[in-house]
């Protein structure tokens, strides 16, 4: 079955469901295995590995782990 066949047969299955918690279930797998943006290599990111990552971020900032934009500038003066 083609990639767009099987996406047909699983909306025809999803649209048949009555049961709010199997809805429920299929909502979080979606959420948790969709690609919601891409790594600057291009590697597709998943909600839980862009989350991940944000935390990291987070806490390298917090941490005083970070660049600004003024020492970038002065950098580049140097290239």
């Amino acid at each position: 079955m083609d990639l767009q066949a099987t996406k047909l047969d699983v909306m025809q299955k999803i649209m048949s469901v009555s049961a709010p918690s199997l809805l429920d279930k299929i909502n979080k797998l979606l959420e948790k295995e969709m690609t919601v943006g891409y790594t600057v290599e291009g590697k597709p990111l998943t909600k839980e590995t862009y989350d991940e990552r944000l935390q990291i971020a987070e806490k390298q900032i917090r941490s005083g782990e970070y660049t600004t934009q003024e020492d970038l500038e002065k950098e580049a003066e140097n290239w």
